[in-house]
């Protein structure tokens, strides 16, 4: 298209794709092993398999194609690592759900046929949450795209699994682990989520075998009473001192179990004595290990009761605890129940209630690891962004259990071991071995466990850049230069990558982590399919472009604060997309005639010339000192404002008069030389925001022919700083506000042209708005503008203050006097009713105690607008006060 024929209005659809493509064709996003230049280097969270783009994905992307595209500009090695997760329990819940809808299972296709049809669905649906990223504009290096499960990171998992176990920092143990019945698996903690229930509090009567004695327990989980192997009472307490090391009987099965001492019991919970149940409490556990008792399982792997629940074997757990509570109550065992409300433990897959279950498990020692992620912190280096997520981060590892790493599903990284079943000898390797190292025999079987997700994940840093081997990729690019992700994985995955990081490497995986919140609706919401209130972003992208859905969520994404975010909002930051496009439009018909390089005197800029090199000047300064430090929302505001109203609002409008002379004067050449450099920079500037709109552009304009995305990010430059324009220019600016806003308040005529008198009592001010009167009379919409240092009392005008300034706007004829009194003083009462009753609503206590926070801050919200607006209504009617005497 030439320079002629450009598009009234901005079409995104067409424009992102080709300048995407062109950017693959030019490799435009491959980073160089080995280079001069200094590396920058981030790796993607890498987003599960089975995921399509939702809004998480979308800030996340945005952000990290934000800071790459910029250190990219920046002439940095850039290398934006790419890749997927194989997401084990969700992935394998994906596929089993394939098989169930075509009347199979995975236990009846096996193993190698199950393993086998994960990777044909991974083979076809995959990528397609790559594909949605690249809809996106993100500028990731794809040549070396990466997935948990390849061979080589297969490999490394295999190596670290060798290393820590040769380390003696993974055993392999009877532990009692979170299970989840659904997916027949073991789950670390963090991957247990809690909801609460509204449930009941059960006392139960043990007696004592003699029968002259008993203890009341209270538990929110009767039916695991089948599996008790103690009572427990605090050592202090004197209600049970005497009882410690009796026994008493478990009812309904009869069995005598000891009465022991321990800390760790409240004595104000219930009645001060609890059931121990070492099989289905973690804390019971813990307590079994201190006082040598027996451990009684009495559930399967599907959560129905197994044979040692005696005459409930068979039964799911809820019918189980029916049957028990009736029993407990017709036996004479049921004190009383209470209603009592407690979280419960779900899957974070399926969402099915998790049962704490015994069973033998692989599990790393973490602690000697934690240490170590914790003082690499504290030393500085790896620094947390914002800074505030570190006192979590500490306080996680310092309180951090063992990490179960053993998963019993079929879909992941086989755990290396391997068990002879001649001689019982285990055999841990990184390849298969043919034969027992010990005895010679062929007769080997692997562990039938799979690694958690996230140890291959913990790997990431490195293991995409080559590691086991010594690569060039490896050398220049790790440690990594950043981490961008969401504070909700802070512990997943941001401080096992830290162990992992320097146990293997020695050395941290990044240097810098940002932490960024979540993306909620406009009210604060939670998004959910339930609510209604999910915002799609591929939709956005359809409808309003790549560009303005980024820019939306950079400039709403403020450091520790979650980003709101609405459709309205999206659309609001089209305009601003269509406003680049229409200055663009602007500026290419005012630059037809434009000589590149001709001789130019200072004398021959004007004073809005140079005021908006000068705002220019300081946005380069704001927007790459805010993008060093991750503030984002602060360097996308920085460039909205000063595009918008700086340049397009004041600039454009002011220069238009020496652009549309028909003459080749130093004057307007001095303006149009202006007016490309500020429309190059400022592109330049915007483009790691809205890369695709700002490429369109820069074609059209590049003296080189080359892409932006390899242009030099501009530099502040202290020969276009210019105070004394830029005080000039805010003297002029402040007189033509004044006048804008008295003729809004007064409901004067846009078109009506009116009269200023500005009184300056100091020369070097009255000198500054004679030499900027034309700009004065152009923007203010003047017919008349003096400029006087006294005089005596003027009537007849409105007047407004800028600092010593007295700006009269003379009103005569533009207004109805009497009429706007009246119709001021009508406002004004309707106001005041408005704002007497909210603030009524505030100061009631009943109020303010039982509606929600998101109505109250509606309200207060209002309360403030409705003073504002009460406040300049006064002020108009003074002004009429002042016109009418």
């Amino acid at each position: 298209m030439e320079k002629d024929e450009l598009s009234a209005s901005y079409e995104p659809g067409d424009v992102e794709s080709r300048w995407y493509q062109y950017w693959l064709d030019k490799g435009l996003f491959r980073a160089s092993d080995t280079s001069d230049k200094k590396p920058f280097a981030i790796v993607i969270p890498p987003p599960n398999i089975t995921g399509m783009l939702h809004m998480g994905h979308a800030l996340n992307n945005t952000l990290q194609d934000v800071v790459t595209r910029f250190k990219r500009m920046k002439g940095y090695n850039a290398l934006w690592m790419p890749g997927t997760d194989h997401a084990g329990i969700a992935t394998q819940n994906v596929v089993e759900q394939e098989l169930a809808r075509e009347g199979t299972t995975r236990h009846e296709i096996g193993r190698e046929a199950f393993v086998e049809r994960v990777w044909q669905w991974r083979e076809k649906y995959g990528g397609i949450i790559l594909n949605q990223l690249q809809k996106l504009g993100s500028s990731c290096d794809w040549s070396r795209e990466r997935f948990t499960m390849d061979e080589g990171l297969s490999r490394a998992v295999r190596e670290v699994f060798v290393r820590l176990y040769n380390d003696k920092l993974i055993y392999q143990g009877d532990y009692i682990v979170n299970w989840c019945p659904r997916c027949h698996t073991a789950l670390s903690d963090l991957e247990v989520e809690y909801e609460q229930s509204d449930s009941h509090l059960w006392y139960i009567r043990y007696p004592t075998p003699d029968g002259k004695g008993e203890l009341v327990v209270a538990t929110t989980r009767p039916e695991t009473m089948l599996g008790d192997t103690a009572v427990a009472v605090n050592p202090d307490d004197e209600r049970y001192r005497d009882m410690i090391g009796k026994t008493a009987l478990l009812p309904l099965i009869n069995r005598e179990i000891p009465i022991i001492g321990d800390s760790y019991v409240s004595s104000e919970f219930g009645t001060g004595a609890v059931k121990i149940t070492p099989s289905a409490d973690p804390n019971d556990f813990a307590m079994a290990q201190r006082h040598d008792l027996q451990i009684i399982s009495i559930m399967n792997e599907s959560a129905i009761i197994s044979e040692n629940g005696g005459p409930y074997q068979g039964q799911d757990c809820l019918t189980c605890r029916t049957n028990v509570v009736a029993d407990l109550e017709s036996g004479g065992y049921l004190v009383k129940v209470e209603p009592y409300a407690h979280n419960v433990g779900q899957c974070y897959r399926c969402r099915t209630n998790v049962e704490p279950m015994v069973s033998k498990q692989w599990f790393v020692k973490v602690k000697k690891l934690a240490r170590a992620s914790t003082a690499a912190v504290v030393k500085g280096d790896t620094r947390i962004v914002p800074s505030q997520w570190e006192a979590t981060y500490f306080d996680w590892l310092e309180n951090i259990r063992d990490w179960c790493i053993s998963r019993q599903i079929w879909w992941g990284h086989r755990i290396p071991v391997w068990y002879c079943e001649a001689c019982s000898e285990v055999i841990v390797a990184v390849d298969e071995p043919k034969t027992c190292t010990r005895c010679g025999s062929d007769t080997l079987k692997q562990d039938e466990d799979v690694l958690d997700t996230w140890f291959s994940s913990a790997l990431w840093p490195f293991s995409t850049l080559g590691w086991p081997d010594d690569t060039p990729a490896l050398r220049t690019f790790y440690p990594t230069t950043l981490l961008i992700t969401g504070f909700d994985i802070i512990f997943f995955w941001v401080a096992r990558m830290m162990m992992m990081g320097l146990y293997v490497m020695k050395d941290v995986p990044f240097r810098n982590v940002y932490l960024h919140a979540l993306v909620r609706d406009e009210h604060g919401d939670k998004m959910s399919k339930s609510k209604g209130n999910i915002i799609d972003p591929l939709d956005m992208i359809d409808r309003y472009g790549a560009d303005a859905f980024r820019f939306t969520l950079a400039v709403f994404t403020a450091q520790g604060r979650d980003v709101k975010m609405s459709e309205g909002r999206i659309e609001g930051y089209r305009n601003f997309i269509n406003k680049i496009w229409n200055a663009f439009r602007f500026c290419m018909m005012n630059l037809k005639d434009f000589e590149e390089g001709r001789q130019l005197s200072p004398e021959d800029y004007s004073l809005c010339d140079r005021w908006i090199l000068d705002r220019l000047n300081h946005a380069i300064s704001v927007v790459t000192e805010a993008l060093e430090e991750y503030r984002f929302n602060e360097a996308a505001t920085e460039l909205y404002q000063f595009f918008w109203h700086e340049f397009c609002d004041w600039y454009l409008e002011l220069a238009k008069g020496v652009l549309y002379a028909d003459d080749d004067s130093p004057k307007r050449a001095a303006a149009q030389e202006t007016l490309m450099r500020v429309l190059r920079t400022s592109i330049k500037l915007l483009h790691p925001f809205i890369p695709f709109v700002t490429e369109e552009i820069w074609q059209r304009i590049s003296d080189n022919g080359s892409s932006l995305m390899i242009s030099d990010y501009p530099e502040a430059d202290d020969e276009l700083a210019d105070a004394d324009a830029a005080a000039k220019f805010e003297i002029i600016r402040d007189v033509i506000n004044a006048v804008r806003n008295i003729r809004g308040v007064m409901h004067v005529s846009p078109g009506k042209k009116l009269k200023v008198m500005a009184l300056c009592p100091e020369e070097e001010q009255a000198g500054v708005l004679r030499e900027g009167s034309l700009y004065v009379i152009d923007m203010a919409g003047l017919s008349e503008f003096s400029v006087v240092r006294d005089t005596e009392d003027v009537r007849g005008a409105a007047v407004a203050a800028v600092g010593s300034i007295k700006v009269h706007v003379f009103l005569g004829g533009a207004i109805d006097v009497e009429a706007e009194r009246l119709r001021l003083e009508k406002e004004l009462k309707k106001i005041d009713i408005d704002l007497e009753r909210v603030t009524g609503k505030l100061g009631n206590q009943d109020f303010m105690q039982k509606a929600s926070e998101d109505i109250i801050i509606k309200e207060q919200t209002k309360m403030a607008d409705l003073k504002g607006r009460s406040s300049v209504l006064r002020d108009a009617l003074l002004r009429i006060g002042e016109l009418a005497s």
